[in-house]
């Protein structure tokens, strides 16, 4: 996953791609941030990157189109095509681990949704709440924190979810393996170039 291969993959190509690049004027101005279904060498689905990354492992050599997504970008004596997949030239092992705990994963792993009411927001309008408050002995982990709305953030104050008339959508869970391939499969509905890779 993200965390498990960027560390000893990413480091060499973090560079921009070239200023003289842009979308073409006719294609979508979201296409860099479009999401790309990343395989191992072995074809084994390990991540989902943003377009603008995958394009960049592509020109470093260190990944290989296997779909294309439509867009494209264009310079002034060529043009490139976005991919939909990439597969890395080199197979990576990826340890069978947890994520990292932090903000953007548990965002991700509930799917943008505040936990308590169900309602799905930009990344900047949620929070993260403790289900057992910290002033109460509540620590920060995987299973104490959920994506919360500030209306329910602040519904819930300083109290356990019952006390405040309040219930979790589901029990929170580390971010693991089988967390991130269930959230691949659901984005890729969206991208019937995936499901070929996602043992629809």
């Amino acid at each position: 996953m993200s965390g498990m291969w960027n560390n000893s993959m990413m480091g060499a190509t973090r560079a921009a791609i070239p200023v003289s690049m842009g979308i073409h004027q006719h294609d979508d101005s979201q296409a860099l941030h479009a999401p790309v279904l990343v395989l191992n060498a072995s074809y084994e689905p390990i991540n989902v990157c943003a377009a603008r990354r995958a394009l960049v492992l592509v020109l470093k050599g260190v990944a290989m189109t296997e779909e294309e997504n439509g867009h494209f970008l264009h310079a002034a004596r060529f043009a490139v095509r976005l991919p939909s997949v990439i597969r890395l030239l080199e197979y990576r092992r990826i340890p069978h681990q947890s994520r990292a705990l932090s903000r953007k994963n548990i965002l991700l792993r509930d799917r943008n949704t505040c936990q308590y009411c169900g309602e799905i927001l930009p990344a900047s309008d949620l929070t993260l709440d403790h289900v057992a408050p910290r002033s109460r002995g509540g620590n920060s982990s995987w299973e104490n924190l959920v994506a919360c709305c500030h209306s329910c953030n602040r519904r819930k104050g300083n109290h356990y979810p019952h006390e405040a008339g309040m219930k979790l959508m589901r029990e929170p869970r580390a971010f693991n393996l089988h967390t991130s391939r269930h959230i691949m499969r659901l984005m890729g509905r969206s991208d019937d170039k995936w499901r070929k890779y996602l043992f629809y």
